[in-house]
């Protein structure tokens, strides 16, 4: 069958070009079993429709159809086939059972070899294209744009990007969800949001007004209990009472009605707690001292492995480390155990500082094996150098003479002593010659004298000294010989004169009533009295009374503890640093270290009184001028003043602030078992005292320095009495017991 011809198009219009989609071809009658050539790139075509080219046509690359109409005429659709199929060369076409030619569904066309449309043509010329394309969706007759019936060729229209179902969906999802969150603050209303928990105290669902009488009934008791509080193995009480500290009720209901914003926790909220930390009110002076309270029994310096003698038995001392309360630790502790709203009788850890010492018990023990052991075992005898005469040191004199000092590389050092060699022999040296005398101090009338020191000849106890040490170590019998001849004074007339101490630079005076406390400020008063700091030495009292105990003739007096009265070995000593603190002040010398008492003393000058504990609490002070200051303390049973000497540098004026930031003190009332004390309480406050330095000649002012005191609010208690117990229960029928009446005159 020779090969068909190409149609032309219809002048009145242009077919659009197809993306993905051949031209159907168009209807034609006997064409149903028919085989014809058929371009390879090409879908059926009907007998009208042009095919392959000829032998005169030459073969051309392929391209779109370009459908044109021109002014004079149609214009025919320029299709330039793929290969030739050859002469007699066929291409089968199936057609399904219920499908026409014309119905064929289009071969898929690649992306980048489009086909134009080519209309149905009769047999008796080229037909009209349609002036629009037609939609290949579902239509009136049934067909569809799946393949599954007629399909005219025309493209589908895009639907609008806010109707499609990639936007539809998420859109209408957070639309729902939207109001639902709207639902749900609705319902909430005013009431505390479900499942909110203030340190396990459910509010979830309740009113105001309810929350607040719960979180009052079941957390603030909490709050306020006494605690117990665990710093290392020392164990004390906390109360919050004392410290200022409560539940703020109101604040801690506002915040747990605040309805959460965040869709997130909202929704969280329906599977878990919702948690509201509660809003703890406090007084930060108040609570600190009361850390400060606990701080006294925690703190210590560390303690080096050392040797004790007793008569003449010695023995190792264990070592101890050294600890010091974190303060800021232990409040932040104390608030966060308050805010949980913990059982007050599981113990509040607090955390602790600890510092290793130098030298342990092995170090120790070597010593005592090596050295004092066998130094102990038998006396020493000292001979002059002749021979003619000869002195016996003791193992009493020896032991009391023995020094051990800690060492940095871990090691501890023994010596002895000359003075304390010198003492524990008394004039039994004498026997050698004359002692020497230092210089000294003598005061008459508020002026100063020096009484010269004296040389002496004999035995020089420094170097007899170092002679023993030597042979300590060795066994009986042990002789020394003494280096005979003049005995320097080690401390002389020159050096005394050197140090200027010459007149009066500051006295203060403290009273007291306390009998007990007074004999605790006596002995402490005495070790203090007569000491001599030279320039640029650091005068420490704890340094100088050393442990206050029983032993070294301190007895119980009343001391404040967690902001209560009570009683301690050692008890009234601040007094006596209160008063070397004011000599201080008025000297103009250097306060390196003093710690006020947290609550204020009322026979104290505000701002200007200090508090010592042994080992952790001190009171420093350095001699920051180019003399020497000489204390003197004088004791009464009412009073103790104490007096530099030295050369005067300043006049010293002190200036005090009103008070300000005033606290008033809380009520406790605890009960009257025997062990409650009532005290009327006092009022907080802060104070500033201005240092103001003078030059004595001219009173022209030098310098200011200012000293900020914070007191907190002593509280008040009051003993409330202890409810009688409840009568027994009466057996079943019979009339209660009645508890019995008290006797005439209880």
């Amino acid at each position: 069958m020779p090969p068909q011809t190409p149609a032309q198009q219809s002048p009145t219009g242009q077919t659009p070009e197809q993306p993905d989609r051949t031209a159907p071809i168009g209807d034609t009658e006997g064409l149903s079993d028919e085989t014809r050539p058929v371009p390879r790139d090409r879908g059926p075509i009907g007998p009208d429709v042009p095919g392959p080219a000829t032998g005169s046509q030459t073969p051309a690359t392929p391209t779109r159809a370009t459908p044109a109409a021109g002014a004079d005429g149609p214009a025919t659709a320029g299709v330039t086939p793929g290969p030739a199929v050859e002469d007699g060369e066929t291409q089968d076409i199936r057609l399904a059972p219920d499908e026409a030619p014309g119905q064929l569904p289009p071969p898929a066309a690649d992306a980048d070899d489009r086909t134009g449309v080519l209309p149905p043509v009769s047999a008796d010329g080229p037909a009209e294209t349609p002036d629009a394309p037609t939609s290949s969706g579902s239509g009136s007759d049934g067909s569809g744009g799946d393949g599954s019936g007629p399909d005219d060729g025309a493209a589908q229209p895009r639907r609008p990007w806010w109707r499609r179902p990639a936007v539809v969906t998420p859109v209408a999802a957070v639309g729902v969800l939207a109001a639902v969150y709207g639902v749900d603050l609705l319902v909430a209303g005013g009431d505390v949001p479900r499942n909110t928990v203030v340190a396990g105290v459910d509010l979830g669902g309740l009113s105001p007004a309810a929350a607040t009488e719960r979180l009052g009934t079941e957390l603030a008791p909490r709050v306020v209990a006494d605690h117990v509080v665990l710093a290392d193995d020392v164990e004390g009480t906390l109360s919050p009472a004392t410290a200022g500290i409560t539940l703020d009720v109101e604040g801690t209901v506002d915040a747990a009605t605040e309805q959460p914003l965040n869709p997130w926790t909202r929704l969280v909220t329906l599977v878990s707690d919702r948690e509201v930390a509660p809003v703890i009110t406090g007084e930060d002076t108040a609570l600190a001292a009361q850390i400060d309270g606990i701080a006294e029994q925690v703190d210590r310096a560390p303690v080096d492995a050392t040797i004790a003698i007793e008569g003449t038995t010695a023995s190792v001392v264990e070592p101890v480390s050294g600890r010091t309360l974190d303060r800021e630790g232990a409040a932040e502790a104390v608030t966060a155990a308050l805010a949980s709203g913990g059982d007050p009788s599981t113990p509040i850890e607090l955390p602790v500082d600890v510092t290793e010492v130098s030298v342990d018990a092995a170090a120790a023990q070597r010593v005592l094996d090596e050295t004092v052991t066998p130094g102990l075992a038998a006396p020493v005898t000292v001979s002059s150098q002749d021979g003619a005469t000869s002195v016996e040191v003791p193992e009493s004199a020896i032991a009391a003479s023995l020094t051990f000092t800690p060492q940095e590389d871990g090691e501890l050092a023994v010596a002895v002593d000359p003075a304390a060699l010198q003492e524990a022999m008394g004039d039994d040296f004498a026997e050698f010659g004359t002692p020497a005398e230092d210089a000294r101090f003598e005061l008459s009338g508020g002026s100063v004298s020096i009484v010269p020191s004296v040389d002496g000849t004999g035995v020089d106890p420094a170097a007899l000294a170092n002679h023993l040490l030597e042979v300590l170590p060795q066994p009986a019998p042990r002789t020394v010989t003494a280096d005979l001849g003049p005995v320097p004074a080690e401390f002389n007339t020159a050096e005394a004169e050197a140090l200027g101490i010459r007149e009066e630079i500051s006295s203060f005076t403290t009273n007291f009533t306390s009998a007990a406390s007074g004999t605790n400020i006596r002995v402490a008063a005495a070790e203090i009295d007569g000491a001599l700091v030279r320039p640029g030495e650091t005068f420490s009292l704890n340094g100088l009374t050393g442990p206050r105990t029983a032993a070294q003739g301190y007895v119980e007096a009343g001391v404040i503890q967690n902001g209560a009265f009570a009683t301690a070995v050692g008890g009234g000593v601040s007094q006596v640093a209160t008063t070397v603190f004011n000599a201080v002040f008025f000297a103009g010398l250097e306060d390196v270290y003093h710690k006020p008492h947290s609550f204020y003393i009322s026979r104290y000058p505000a701002g200007r009184e200090a508090t010592v504990y042994y080992d952790s609490i001190d009171l420093k002070w350095r001699n920051d001028g180019d003399t020497g200051v000489y204390v003197d303390t004088q004791w009464t049973p009412n009073s103790l003043t104490v007096t530099f000497y030295g050369t005067k540098r300043y006049d010293v004026e002190s200036i005090s602030s009103d008070r300000y930031n005033l606290r008033e003190p809380v009520v406790q009332e605890k009960p009257d078992d025997g062990s409650c004390s009532p005290q009327g309480g006092s009022t907080g406050f802060d104070i500033t005292v201005t240092r103001v330095f003078k030059d004595p000649a001219s009173g022209t002012e030098v310098k200011r320095e200012d000293f900020r005191t914070r007191y907190a609010a002593e509280p008040v208690i009051r003993c409330v009495p202890v409810a009688a117990p409840a009568a027994p229960p009466a057996p079943d029928g019979a009339a209660p017991v009645p508890a019995p009446a008290p006797a005439p005159g209880g």
